[in-house]
């Protein structure tokens, strides 16, 4: 899970694996697999490093820690 902030300053926990796209309209939007859609106030980049973190955490697709995936984007 990924802590994020919604534009209302509250946080919440998202499950990385279910985020299918991330834009930017300016406010950062996540569209899950099943089409919800939450606009957060981290940067599409910050939200990119928080799941490359996941997936290195939970050791998705092998990714180690130190690994630079994800994290130039």
């Amino acid at each position: 899970m990924i802590q994020l902030t919604r534009l209302n300053g509250k946080t919440f926990s998202l499950n990385a694996l279910f985020i299918e796209v991330i834009e930017s309209f300016p406010d950062t939007t996540i569209t899950l697999t099943n089409g919800h859609k939450y606009v957060v106030k981290e940067t599409e980049q910050e939200v990119c490093k928080k799941i490359a973190s996941f997936y290195r955490e939970i050791n998705v697709l092998s990714l180690r820690k130190g690994s630079e995936v994800l994290d130039d984007e």
